[in-house]
């Protein structure tokens, strides 16, 4: 089944270089284009597209407001957004007000593609040339004089203390090896760790552990 897709971007040349590399993804169809927020709102009153790729810069309504006023309407839709901008505090505005995935402009049709392939599955992307600079400042964010108690999220002891290495960037073999445990035992606990959380991708799993405190820059 097609994947269709909404582009959103000011400047026309954007959204043909855009539209040109989804061309070359099977699967992936572009049902309309929107030159800036004002119009993003407009069009998903009767396109109803399945992913929508986001410029933040854009005159009138920007990206981020038209991303807080979209999940308003449509909670359920997912936003990929599409910047040239790499500040890591304008990018985690952008992942809290409901994006599920952040890419640069500069980005290649293989990258385009795994991140529309993420979002499709349900799963978060964040460019990797970004993520480890926004996972830092999550946590800066999060920090608190006097933290909270941690919710468990009905997870064991032994699984936050894996969820913990995962976020981190420890692999499978380096967590078995680090806590005296069997890679099986560790895909095992990984598993159970995705299910109860139901989330399935290692950037969603940063995500909320940052938010939720889980992890902290003293851990």
């Amino acid at each position: 089944m097609t994947c269709n897709l909404l582009l959103v971007d000011d400047h026309s040349l954007i959204r043909a270089g855009v539209r040109a590399l989804v061309m070359d993804i099977p699967g992936y169809a572009v049902i309309g284009e929107a030159n800036d927020g004002a119009q993003l709102l407009e069009m998903v009153e009767s396109l109803f597209p399945d992913i929508i790729l986001l410029d933040i810069s854009m005159k009138n309504i920007g990206g981020l407001e038209a991303l807080k006023r979209l999940k308003a309407v449509r909670p359920h839709c997912k936003v990929l957004i599409l910047s040239m901008h790499t500040d890591p505090a304008l990018i985690m505005q952008a992942l809290e007000s409901g994006a599920h995935g952040y890419l640069l402009k500069d980005t290649t049709a293989n990258e385009l593609e795994h991140a529309l392939d993420a979002l499709r599955n349900n799963e978060r992307y964040l460019s990797p040339a970004i993520a480890h600079t926004v996972i830092n400042q999550a946590l800066i964010r999060v920090q608190k004089p006097h933290p909270e108690p941690v919710e468990t999220h009905n997870l064991t002891a032994r699984q936050l203390e894996i969820l913990r290495l995962i976020v981190r960037g420890k692999s499978t073999r380096e967590i078995a090896h680090g806590l005296g445990l069997s890679i099986k035992t560790v895909e095992t606990h990984r598993s159970q760790i995705m299910k109860r959380l139901q989330i399935y991708d290692v950037a969603g799993l940063v995500l909320f552990a940052v938010r939720e405190q889980i992890i902290s820059l003293d851990d």
